[in-house]
């Protein structure tokens, strides 16, 4: 038993050294504290610098386990960014392949009916480099010009609708005066009623319509779209919608200029030709397809133009009354004497 005393007062003895010993080294460390306040400061850093190559070596592998997973996230993105791709390719395809048909359809009946074919249209596309808004003046500037065959008058255009169009056209650059510009006037036709319009710029977000048909009956909500008139803009361009403001008709455009980052420029091929000269104020005969009429003959005794001086009526001779005395004879007046 005494050996089983001692063993056991023996542990007891050695479990109580330690706690005494961290005591005495606790309340040395905060004495050592007070007495020093950076001490530990200057101990953190210590540990901190010391520690920094082995924290960086374990961060490697971490950091990689990281991208790893970051990238299997992006790998997935992109196979459903694939997936979609592919199906909306293949609605696309679909109706790429309605449109060709129709297309076909649409020629067959030009060629039944011995149709006119639409005038035929080229596009450049051009980038937008530089804005301008004065006072009285809302223009954009492109990336092409007279190099690429572009001219003034041509329309301007973006995924949306139409922006404006050409008004001036360098060697490598041109200018697009827009729709809201106080010099833009444009002829458009409203939808439903085909309505026959000019919109004009007032360098407002929202152009006015001058309506050129009498009795026309507006609303709200019709389609503005270019009409072709003059062979100048290609027909049917998609520009806006209309509104009541309050007191006039104006068109919310689709298009936003200020937004257009990439734009197309339509040359309309065909252009209107010029009438015949007119020779005597009517056109001429050979302009209708008939053969030219033959002059008049001369005659031997031409008559003469009739005079547009009114006659004057012959004059009359009254005859003195019977039994009237004769008018007495006017006096004779003395010559003037001097006076003497």
């Amino acid at each position: 038993m005494a050996n089983g005393t001692w063993r056991l007062a023996r542990g007891r003895s050695n479990a109580q050294i330690p706690l005494a010993v961290v005591g005495v080294i606790a309340v040395l460390l905060i004495l050592l504290g007070r007495a020093q306040p950076t001490l530990f400061d200057h101990a953190r850093a210590y540990v901190s610098d010391r520690a920094a190559p082995v924290l960086s070596a374990v961060r490697l592998p971490v950091d990689a386990v990281g991208r790893w997973f970051s990238g299997a996230e992006n790998v997935f993105a992109l196979y459903q960014e694939n997936v979609r791709l592919k199906e909306e390719n293949a609605h696309l395809m679909e109706w790429q392949r309605t449109a060709q048909a129709l297309d076909q359809r649409l020629k067959r009946y030009q060629l039944l009916l011995n149709v006119v074919p639409d005038p035929e249209v080229a596009n450049i596309t051009a980038h937008v480099i530089g804005r301008s808004s004065r006072p009285f003046l809302n223009t954009t500037i492109l990336d092409a010009g007279k190099r690429n065959h572009v001219k003034p008058g041509e329309a301007v255009i973006d995924e949306r609708g139409m922006i404006g169009r050409i008004f001036l056209a360098g060697d490598h650059t041109s200018w697009v005066i827009l729709l809201t510009d106080l010099n833009s006037r444009i002829p458009v036709i409203l939808q439903p009623g085909n309505i026959q319009a000019i919109m004009a710029g007032d360098n407002s977000g929202a152009p006015t319509l001058d309506i050129s048909a009498s009795g026309a009956q507006l609303k709200s909500g019709l389609h503005v779209a270019t009409s072709g008139d003059g062979a100048l803009l290609p027909a049917g361009l998609p520009v806006g919608t209309t509104y009541w403001d309050g007191t006039q008709f104006r068109v919310t455009l689709l298009a936003d200029a200020g937004r257009s980052d990439d734009v197309r420029i339509l040359d309309l091929k065909t252009r209107a030709e010029e009438p015949p000269a007119p020779t005597t104020g009517d056109l001429p005969v050979s302009a209708a397809g008939l053969a030219p009429l033959a002059p008049p003959p001369k005659s031997q005794n031409p008559t003469p133009a009739p005079s547009l001086r009114p006659a004057l009526p012959a004059p009359v001779t009254i005859p003195p009354r019977p039994n009237a005395a004769p008018a007495p004879a006017p006096a004779a007046v003395p010559p003037d004497v001097d006076n003497q």
